[in-house]
């Protein structure tokens, strides 16, 4: 069925989405429409950032399903930028997955991420509709550095390393204020609903009917002699982990069904100042404090341009030799590159991996449904780079 646009943006008036909406004009996108509650506010945020006058503004709200539906019903993908998405994306999910429509959002909520599978895997699947989650820095460069990773180790020794360390060297930038907005939902939730914390401390909460070997549970600091430097605790590794494992088990367990993974962060300095730096690193607390930052509140252009991030996956072969992969971004990573990644999402879903081909519908990872495609956008369009040898 033709539909009216390639894209909506929903939430386009929120901080994160007037970044996705600035990333369309300038890549010159066509076929793309703006959505929100209220077409005042996207009328005067349209005004604001310079989208052609004559682009399409749609009435939507979370809580109204019928508009949400007539919403899917004029595009191909939808990219929502509306969380927490375990408050406002429940009915959106749903008028995709019933109405073929594709989808992309920022999730780094597990716990929901897990209903969404269990409510609407099979109806998308029948649909074709492709819902994809975390499409931001939540997880992409994790999910696809562990591909990359795991690419070249089967090119060099003719099969998956069976324990990959992800290492962040080094972030200028911190989580974005729909970031924190979500974690404080999730444990809200969790304090209500005992079953969800469950779902937050399992490694497999997103791979139905699989549990793997035992990981690590990086909450500790530690000194690390693979990379001889003290780690500290990754405070997206309890999401970021899920979706590489759930990567893995729609890929049919390419990784192994043996793979162990983990993600912590590297602590500047040597000896006993390391350590020091990895102990201070697990004491902060993202959530507390008035410097926390707020939904629809971000960094200035300038702070988003000097941000960037590098990430070092290592991995460990059963005879003792490794091979490496190394992510980087050119933004700060909350924002400025999530921006361009979630557009580049969105844009591969239209022009590179067409409906109805082997991938069809379901709930996705970035990794397992795009893989290569992203990975060549995300390196020609949106300043990421992936290196591995």
């Amino acid at each position: 069925m033709a539909r009216d646009f390639d894209i909506i943006v929903y939430g386009a008036t929120g901080f994160t989405g007037r970044l996705v909406v600035e990333y369309l004009i300038q890549t010159n996108t066509p076929r793309w429409a703006m959505a929100g509650r209220s077409l005042t506010k996207l009328q005067e945020v349209r005004d604001e950032v310079g989208a052609p006058a004559d682009t399409v503004l749609i009435a939507a709200n979370s809580d109204d399903p019928a508009t949400l539906k007539a919403m899917c019903e004029r595009t191909q993908v939808v990219l929502t930028t509306v969380g927490p998405y375990q408050l406002y994306g429940n009915e959106l999910v749903a008028a995709c997955a019933e109405t073929g429509t594709d989808y992309v959002d920022l999730c780094g909520e597990p716990a929901w991420m897990r209903h969404m599978i269990d409510a609407h895997h099979e109806t998308a699947q029948r649909s074709g509709a492709r819902i994809v989650l975390s499409c931001g820095f939540d997880s992409i460069p994790f999910d696809l550095g562990v591909l990359t990773l795991q690419e070249a180790a089967r090119a060099k020794y003719g099969k998956p390393a069976p324990r990959v360390k992800c290492r962040v060297r080094k972030m200028q930038g911190g989580a974005s204020g729909g970031t924190v907005a979500s974690l404080k939902a999730t444990l809200a939730a969790a304090a209500k609903d005992p079953s969800i914390f469950g779902l937050l401390v399992n490694p497999f909460a997103l791979t139905p009917g699989f549990t793997g070997p035992s990981q690590p549970k990086g909450l500790l600091p530690e000194y690390d002699r693979t990379i001889e430097s003290w780690v500290a605790p990754f405070i997206m590794a309890p999401i970021n982990t899920k979706n590489v494992h759930r990567t893995n088990f729609l890929l049919g367990q390419s990784y192994g069904a043996d793979f162990v993974y983990d993600e912590m962060m590297v602590a500047p300095g040597l000896g006993d100042m390391g350590r020091a730096a990895a102990e201070a690193i697990a004491k902060i607390n993202p959530l507390a404090g008035d410097k926390a930052p707020k939904p629809g509140e971000g960094p200035s252009k300038e702070e988003r341009e000097n941000g960037y991030y590098d990430v070092l996956f290592v991995g460990e072969m059963p005879d003792g030799t490794r091979i490496d992969a190394v992510v980087t971004g050119d933004r700060d990573p909350g924002y400025g590159s999530t921006s361009k990644m979630i557009s580049e999402a969105a844009l591969c879903l239209v022009h590179d991996v067409p409906s109805g081909n082997d991938k069809g519908g379901g709930v996705w990872t970035p990794g397992a449904l795009m893989g290569d495609a992203l990975r060549k956008r995300l390196i020609d369009r949106a300043g990421l780079t992936f290196t591995a040898g």
